[in-house]
């Protein structure tokens, strides 16, 4: 069992990556931290509140808590991604609470005063108590989005870095980018931030766009999300209707990343699970194959601010002794069983469907 913070800028896969945290049975989730990214703070925050809620988080994980985090990136202005996501970050998704509802605001850790407790704060206590001076246990901490928060964590405490097991984070390509030429958008967001969770001594595993981009939700996995029981089909057989309310709004999750990754990208099999690809490796890691690199952000570039420069062919006069500067520092993952990967998707889903409120509606 891992314990486990998850950092979040929900986005659409980020919502996905939410309920895959929820239902792992091998994780154990302490909180969840918000930061700009896919939409502005105000809504990422709201949106890891509204996903919560829907996915049954209080029949599972009653004390965790939403801790809204940076607002902007480190140096940069802050960028968000409407023509993938929508204004609100979660564009066509239907069935979720308001943001302004009771179900949504409930989940916000608030101080004594009713004040926000904010992401760098939640993170630490939550490392701290997990760890319990070396008799605890230690904390995986997961980000899928811009890595403002954890950067800050690493600058702001690091007597707490020997109670991190690992950084997993997906971001990042080899020799590719989603949002510039050479750069994958979350590194773009913030790429100096990227750079100091890259320098911090702690382990790190990468889960770039290369990965990503193979896990595709096709139209028989979209189906089968929709209606667990319904038969293999051809492509061109209609899809089922939902069978319970929670994979309706999973399915209009899907529709729209869908349609955006065809417009923008041009994706015509499905969307990519980008994110949820990050708390599968921490669950699963056996499904994953990754080699251990030098990796290093282009911060002052022209054309290539932001790339993820993995020196493949070890350039660098780095060992493997250690994981910050001059240490081979970060596991780059190549592959994934998607048949496994799917498999664990579909299970989380239906451990979820028996919980979610969404079904009682």
């Amino acid at each position: 069992m891992k314990c486990v913070w998850i950092d979040v800028d929900p986005g659409h896969d980020d919502a996905t990556a939410i309920l895959l945290a929820l239902h792992s049975p091998n994780i154990t989730l302490l909180g969840i931290s918000t930061v700009h990214g896919n939409a502005s703070s105000d809504w990422t925050m709201r949106n890891a509140a509204r996903c919560l809620h829907a996915f049954g988080a209080s029949s599972c994980y009653p004390d965790v808590r939403i801790y809204p985090g940076a607002s902007k990136p480190l140096l940069r202005p802050a960028k968000h991604d409407p023509e993938i996501h929508g204004i609100d970050g979660l564009g066509g998704v239907e069935g979720l609470p308001d943001p302004e509802s009771a179900d949504v605001v409930r989940w916000f850790a608030k101080d004594a005063d009713g004040e926000y407790i904010r992401a760098l704060e939640g993170l630490a206590r939550a490392v701290k108590q997990t760890w319990n001076r070396g008799d605890g246990h230690k904390t995986t901490i997961i980000s899928s989005g811009p890595m403002t928060n954890i950067a800050l964590f690493v600058a702001v405490y690091p007597d707490l870095l020997d109670a991190v097991d690992e950084f997993v984070f997906m971001g990042g390509g080899v020799g590719l980018g989603n949002r510039s030429a050479v750069a994958e958008y979350n590194i773009l967001c913030d790429p100096h931030a990227a750079q100091i969770v890259l320098d911090a001594p702690v382990k790190k595993t990468m889960i770039p766009i290369n990965v990503t981009h193979t896990a595709i939700v096709t139209r028989a996995i979209q189906a089968r999300l929709l209606s667990p029981a319904t038969p293999p089909q051809d492509a061109g057989a209609p899809l089922p209707p939902a069978a319970t309310n929670l994979r309706h709004t999973l399915d209009t999750l899907i529709r729209f990343f869908a349609d955006s990754y065809k417009s923008t990208f041009g994706f015509n099999e499905g969307p990519p699970l980008h994110d949820a690809l990050t708390v599968a490796y921490v669950s699963m890691p056996e499904l994953f194959k990754g080699t251990r690199y030098r990796v290093d952000i282009e911060l002052t570039g022209t054309h290539a601010s932001g790339e993820t420069v993995v020196d493949v062919w070890n350039y660098q006069s780095c060992d493997e002794t250690g994981w910050g500067p001059g240490n081979k520092n970060c596991i780059v993952t190549q592959s994934v069983d998607l048949d496994g990967f799917f498999t664990f998707f579909h299970d989380c889903i239906l451990r979820c469907d028996k919980v979610s409120p969404l079904n009682t509606i």
